[in-house]
C-alpha cells in the first residue's frame, strides 16, 4: 500500500501530523511492513497557517499512482478548492481507491469532484460550504462512504488522531488499532 500525503499553504500541521503520526506507524510497528508513502505538493516548499515550513520531495506526481490519498485541512482549502491547478493535480486521483481527508480537507475532494451523491463530513463551522458539494454532509467526528472507491472524511482538526486510528483499523484491526493508540498514550479511542 502506498499513500500520497498533500500539503498546501495554509494548511492546518496538526491535520497532517495527527493522522500521519497513526497511520504511519502501522508501517514502523511492523503491521504493514510494505506501507509506503510520499509527501506530495504541487511546489518545492510550503508552509501552514502558522509559519512552520515544510520542504517536498515529490512535487506533482500523478496520484493515480497510489492506494490512498490523504488531505489536510485549514484555512487554504477556501481558495484551493476553486483553483483549477490544484483540483486538476488532485482529480487525477480518481481512480486511488481510499481517499481520505480531515477538517476542511473534504472541501478540496469537493473541488476536484469527489462527492457528488457522497456522505462526507468536515469541520462544522464548514459544513454549509461543504453543502455546496453533497447534499449528503453530515455533522459528524468521522464519515465513511463506500461505493466504487472508499471516501472517509473526518471533522475538526482534533478529528485527526482519531481518523488516523480509524484509518488504522480499516487497514488492520481494531486490536491493531488499539496498540496503537496505546503507544501513542491516546487514550480517547474506543
Amino acid at each position: 500500500m502506498k499513500i500520497a500525503f498533500l500539503l498546501f499553504n495554509q494548511m492546518t500541521s496538526l491535520d497532517f501530523v495527527g493522522f500521519y503520526d497513526s497511520v504511519t506507524r502501522l508501517q514502523t510497528m511492523g503491521y504493514c511492513p510494505d506501507l509506503s508513502w510520499d509527501i506530495c505538493a504541487l511546489e518545492e516548499n510550503v508552509s501552514d497557517d502558522r509559519g512552520i515550513h515544510y520542504h517536498i520531495e515529490t512535487v506533482q506526481p500523478p496520484l493515480a499512482a497510489y492506494d490512498m490519498v490523504f488531505v489536510p485541512g485549514g484555512i487554504g482549502t477556501r481558495k484551493l478548492k476553486d483553483d483549477k491547478t490544484f483540483t486538476d493535480w488532485l482529480s487525477t486521483a480518481q481512480a486511488v481507491p481510499i481517499k481520505v481527508s480531515v477538517c476542511t480537507g473534504s472541501l478540496l475532494f469537493g473541488g476536484a469532484g469527489f462527492l457528488h451523491d457522497r456522505q462526507a463530513t468536515t469541520n462544522p463551522s464548514a459544513l454549509d460550504l461543504l453543502g455546496e458539494y453533497t447534499e449528503k454532509a453530515q455533522a459528524k467526528r468521522i464519515v465513511q462512504d463506500v461505493k466504487s472507491d472508499t471516501i472517509i472524511t473526518g471533522g475538526g482538526v482534533a478529528a485527526s488522531i482519531d481518523l488516523g486510528l480509524y484509518v488504522c483499523e480499516f487497514l488492520s484491526d481494531r486490536q491493531t488499532a488499539l496498540v496503537i493508540a496505546d503507544k501513542m498514550d491516546y487514550p480517547y479511542y474506543f
